[in-house]
């Protein structure tokens, strides 16, 4: 898979801070791509920098090969954390003028805009002021000026802030479906479960540093613990007597059958332990503990927290 973005060696300082240390990431052409950090780690700095709102103190950054131009401006979507309507414009008109700001001309606006508010159920919304809307409304006009240009690179910085469970869903079909048809999506966001559902690529940054890049599911893997969960009951006695030479991490009873979770060995396989229950007992489920990317996250953030200290 081509990369659509590369960021190559950026470093970005300010007077007392370091913003970005000598920060490489590859972004593939088709991927929904999780930019995660704390706080403070540098993810809006990066942003702002492919944005050319700022630009790197070292490093370049190439778009599709070329450096990053700012004919390249069009071709990107832009939705940041601190919105920026007018409040006291009104919604079609505004959302006309953004469209229009990325080479739109007035009648494409206009066809694709109305395709867009029947889509997000906002129809209703065009002659209304943006502050005669709820927060969450605001946020559906801001998303579709940020679309509307059908840009081929997407980027959002915590763009569930607002929504309600059914409309941040509304939001993450739409995101999905984008993706689908070819869009580059970057995603800012510290909703991990928003990261298992939508992202195929991660980059973690923590205190100007990138400490992990790659796929999900390689990550995932990676940090596998031979943790596993199973569920059995006993044929006879000697519960206890199943689990020499394992780690014993928890153990439940439910009803008439028991829920234990271990760790194995490195020199003990699944089908070896399976091997060793089946004599006494039947097993109901039997399945390996993935650490989750909320996981993941917080014990690479702390880890690295401890190193440096």
């Amino acid at each position: 898979m081509s990369s659509l973005l590369s960021v190559k060696n950026v470093s970005k300082f300010y007077s007392s801070h370091t913003a970005l240390d000598n920060v490489s990431l590859e972004i593939p052409q088709g991927s929904v791509y999780g930019l995660l950090g704390p706080n403070g780690a540098g993810k809006t700095s990066l942003i702002r920098i492919i944005n050319q709102i700022t630009g790197p103190d070292s490093g370049e950054i190439l778009f599709k090969g070329q450096h990053l131009h700012p004919n390249h401006t069009n071709k990107i979507g832009y939705l940041p954390e601190e919105r920026g309507l007018y409040k006291k414009m009104e919604v079609g008109e505004q959302a006309l003028y953004l469209a229009r700001l990325k080479g739109l001309s007035r009648e494409e606006a206009i066809k694709r805009l109305r395709v867009w508010f029947e889509r997000l159920d906002i129809k209703p919304w065009w002659r209304k002021k943006i502050e005669e809307l709820s927060k969450g409304m605001q946020q559906k006009v801001q998303f579709i000026v940020t679309v509307v240009h059908e840009p081929e690179l997407l980027i959002l910085d915590e763009p569930f802030t607002g929504f309600d469970p059914i409309n941040a869903n509304i939001i993450k079909d739409e995101l999905l479906d984008l993706s689908r048809k070819g869009t580059t999506i970057v995603l800012s966001t510290h909703r991990m479960e928003s990261v298992e559902e939508l992202c195929t690529h991660i980059a973690l940054i923590n205190k100007s540093r990138k400490l992990l890049e790659g796929t999900v599911r390689s990550i995932r893997q990676s940090n596998r613990t031979h943790q596993y969960e199973i569920e059995y009951s006993l044929h006879g006695n000697g519960n206890s007597e199943l689990w020499q030479g394992v780690e014993l991490i928890r153990s439940d009873t439910h009803d008439d059958h028991e829920v234990v979770r271990i760790k194995l060995p490195n020199n003990v396989s699944p089908n070896e332990m399976l091997q060793r229950l089946l004599p006494s007992v039947s097993i109901h489920g039997f399945h390996e503990i993935i650490p989750s990317m909320n996981d993941i996250f917080i014990s690479t953030v702390t880890e690295a927290g401890q190193t440096h200290e």
